[in-house]
């Protein structure tokens, strides 16, 4: 007879991913890839689900449903993003909060992947694909004379941000890159293109543009366009574009260890350095803000939300800038970031959320205005 904790055998356990969704078939592809391979990570007798905050089907609160069709009575939840911005500290919870009430169901949501090792491991083997493939294509060129350009999400929250500049400093230090710089597909600054176009006035004959992201979708497509663009621009210097991170081995099992963590005896902490909790340059007024989703308004209504499949949009030519994005910004004051495509039946929301200090940086999405353009 074996020995089993008396309060896990009592429990039937459920996993829950939550993800954010995307207006790319392929990145919520992606994601479901993620969620079939998570499994043989885990014990065998516990259950795993999916669902998106928006844009794409099946939405949580399906994934929580079918966990309790099975019989789970205990949840753990965890975020399918790389770190915690607003996405993570506010709209998922908020789900995941109301659901528990509604259903009286045991639920616990974990820490993001984070600044792991694991996680950068997985990042260096992208960078040195990469760099081998540069090699083999165009002869050899010492990485100390090569630029890394680790490109993250961007978020109006600088803890999230600022640890994409950590990953970037790691991977730099970790396989000596001769500089590198960081930048951002979106919110904040400096975006690709900006970014890059700095890079290039450095003097490096090469340099290699490493997606921070997890799944394809629209910011890849719009990361490497602009690298096309700044490439076509700058021929003396050899852009090389690093896959994401995928489905990584290692990002699986940081994935699963943000899950049985959770039902160990020490729970580790989450948002050291949020901006609700503690201050932080810049953003001290938001300490102690109401934490609050802003998806309430497309939650629920999956791929059929409005905007939510890119490829109906015919507004750019090579690929998504974001450009179409600035004017709806500006009209509600930089306050919700995370306008949508076309979505203005949703435009006027009950509540507000904080306005980005530097929301007109030039190198920041105002760069997107015109962009390419002499």
């Amino acid at each position: 007879m074996s020995l089993k904790n008396p309060e896990t055998n009592a429990a039937k356990i459920g996993v829950m991913i939550c993800g954010h969704g995307s207006r790319s078939q392929s990145a919520v592809d992606e994601f479901a890839v993620l969620a079939e391979k998570l499994p043989a990570l885990l014990p065998a007798d516990w259950e795993t689900d999916y669902g998106y905050l928006e844009f794409a089907n099946p939405v949580i609160r399906d994934g929580l449903d079918r966990l309790r069709a099975k019989g789970c009575n205990r949840i753990v939840a965890v975020p399918g993003m790389l770190f915690a911005a607003m996405h993570s500290k506010n709209d998922i919870p908020t789900v995941l909060n109301t659901y528990a009430k509604k259903h009286g169901v045991d639920l616990s949501y974990g820490r993001e992947l984070g600044v792991d090792p694991k996680m950068l491991a997985a990042a260096a083997d992208r960078v040195r694909d990469a760099v081998e493939k540069a090699n083999a294509e165009k002869g050899e060129v010492p990485l100390c004379e090569t630029c890394l350009v680790v490109i993250g999400r961007g978020a109006s929250d600088p803890d999230a941000n600022a640890n994409v500049a950590k990953i970037a400093r790691m991977l730099w230090e970790g396989m000596g890159f001769g500089w590198c710089e960081t930048g951002y597909s979106g919110v904040t600054f400096p975006l690709v293109e900006p970014c890059l176009q700095h890079v290039a006035k450095l003097g490096y004959k090469r340099v290699i543009v490493f997606p921070y992201f997890l799944f394809s979708g629209i910011l890849i497509d719009r990361i490497y366009g602009f690298t096309d663009r700044v490439a076509a621009a700058n021929p003396q210097i050899q852009f090389f574009k690093a896959g994401y991170l995928g489905d990584h081995p290692k990002v699986l099992e940081t994935f699963a260890e943000r899950i049985t963590e959770q039902l160990g005896e020490m729970v580790p902490p989450t948002c050291g350095t949020c901006k609700y909790r503690t201050q932080v340059l810049g953003f001290e007024t938001e300490v102690g803000a109401v934490q609050e989703s802003h998806h309430h308004h497309v939650e629920g209504q999956g791929a059929n939300a409005p905007g939510s499949n890119v490829a109906d949009c015919t507004l750019c030519e090579d690929f998504c800038t974001g450009e179409c994005r600035l004017d709806m910004d500006h009209h509600h004051d930089h306050d919700h970031h995370h306008h949508h495509h076309h979505d203005e039946p949703h435009a006027h929301h009950h509540h507000h959320h904080a306005q980005y200090p530097h929301a007109d940086h030039p190198l920041g999405p105002e760069s997107a205005r015109g962009a390419g353009k002499p």
